[in-house]
């Protein structure tokens, strides 16, 4: 592997092809990543933080698109329940994304964009990506894996494949399989994409981009990640006056609109900016693919076998009706079949399944006493 650097991220670019689940192989696979914190001597003290679906490498620094601060900085710093000061973070872009590791908007051998060209992947793919970056740091075994939602997904991932990897998993807000109805939400936002006139089949890039279609996507997807609850404290039945220049209710003849739809196409519209349209399809349909049970053979305690000597922490929060606390115990009871030492713990908060991204301070109390 070589290193690359550049202004906006640095890239491991992979020796050899990158056998995918698929049955092809991947060549010149880049891996965007960032790390925080020193590795010590033994090289023991690396966690390996895994991204959400619209998530990136920038887990604690400043995004170089959107100037944003990193979408966990709460958790990941010097002083923070994962302690910079302590351990040595590595968080990397998933295989198939778009801020700087191999995906449909990379560059194929034939000099134009893989887009639909590129291969099915899957979330074991992601993962196993992420595992030849570690080889290339030189780190054998982590000290803990973390990750929530699709992060979640892959850190459960790790411990299937790869168990001797690592000491600790953390996942959080998270499954083992996508039901029926993660499917079909992803779907919508799939159909949103691909209705777009701008998609093209996919071949759009150096043109116009199909920004409506993935803004609605990612407004329909939002909606899963909040609570009936807060929704309804945060936005209630509202009105406020036009005046972005949106399409919404004005075209109907009105000069309001409910809040709620203000914030959602805001949410769209933002979303545009920093992520590719492709993109969001190979991953939602990674993500849907993903199950552990079926991939041990139908029964989800043999994906766990070899991981009895590795340390689990599973988190639900009460309000997360995308992945409830039935799917985190489904992983809880596996765990339990093959013996593995497992905590887990539903906590409450309003915000729905976002609640581990926003300020849970019982959540802050896990992951620093499980992490150590």
């Amino acid at each position: 592997m070589t290193n690359r650097d550049t202004a906006s991220f640095r890239a491991a670019t992979l020796d050899q092809p990158l056998a995918l689940d698929s049955g092809r192989a991947l060549a010149g696979v880049e891996i965007a990543y960032e790390t925080y914190g020193t590795l010590n001597a033994a090289r023991d003290n690396a966690v390996l933080v895994f991204h959400a679906l619209t998530g990136d490498q920038f887990v604690a620094s400043t995004h170089p698109v959107t100037g944003k601060p990193g979408w966990w900085e709460r958790m990941v710093g010097p002083g923070r329940p994962i302690d910079t000061e302590r351990y040595h973070v590595i968080c990397a872009n998933v295989l198939g994304s778009c801020m700087g590791s191999t995906g449909p908007a990379s560059m194929a051998a034939d000099g134009q964009r893989h887009a639909m060209r590129f291969p099915v992947i899957t979330v074991r793919d992601m993962v196993r990506a992420q595992v030849a970056l570690l080889d290339h740091l030189g780190i054998g075994v982590l000290h803990a894996v973390v990750g929530g939602s699709m992060g979640g997904m892959q850190a459960l991932c790790f411990a299937a494949n790869w168990p001797q990897r690592t000491a600790r998993v953390l996942a959080v807000a998270t499954t083992a399989r996508h039901s029926a109805q993660n499917i079909a939400f992803h779907e919508v936002g799939r159909q949103a994409i691909m209705a777009d006139p701008a998609w093209n089949g996919g071949d759009y890039y150096g043109g116009a981009s199909p920004d409506k279609g993935l803004s609605v996507a990612r407004m329909a997807a939002h909606i899963t990640y909040l609570s009936e609850a807060g929704l309804t404290e945060k936005f209630g039945r509202r009105l406020q006056a036009r005046g972005d220049g949106q399409p919404g209710a004005k075209s109907f003849g009105f000069d309001a609109d409910f809040q709620v739809e203000s914030y959602l196409r805001h949410q769209g519209i933002s979303f545009t900016d920093r992520f590719d349209a492709n993109s969001y399809l190979y991953i939602t349909r990674a993500m849907d693919y993903f199950d552990l049970a079926e991939e041990a053979g139908g029964r989800l305690a043999d994906a766990f076998a070899a991981a009895g000597n590795t340390r689990f922490c599973l988190v639900s929060f009460d309000t997360d009706w995308l992945y409830t606390t039935a799917d985190m115990r489904e992983v809880v009871h596996a765990l339990n079949a093959v013996a593995a030492p497992v905590s887990f713990v539903e906590l409450s908060a309003p915000y729905g399944h976002d609640s581990f991204l926003l300020d849970v301070p019982a959540l802050d109390r896990v992951v620093r006493g499980f992490i150590g």
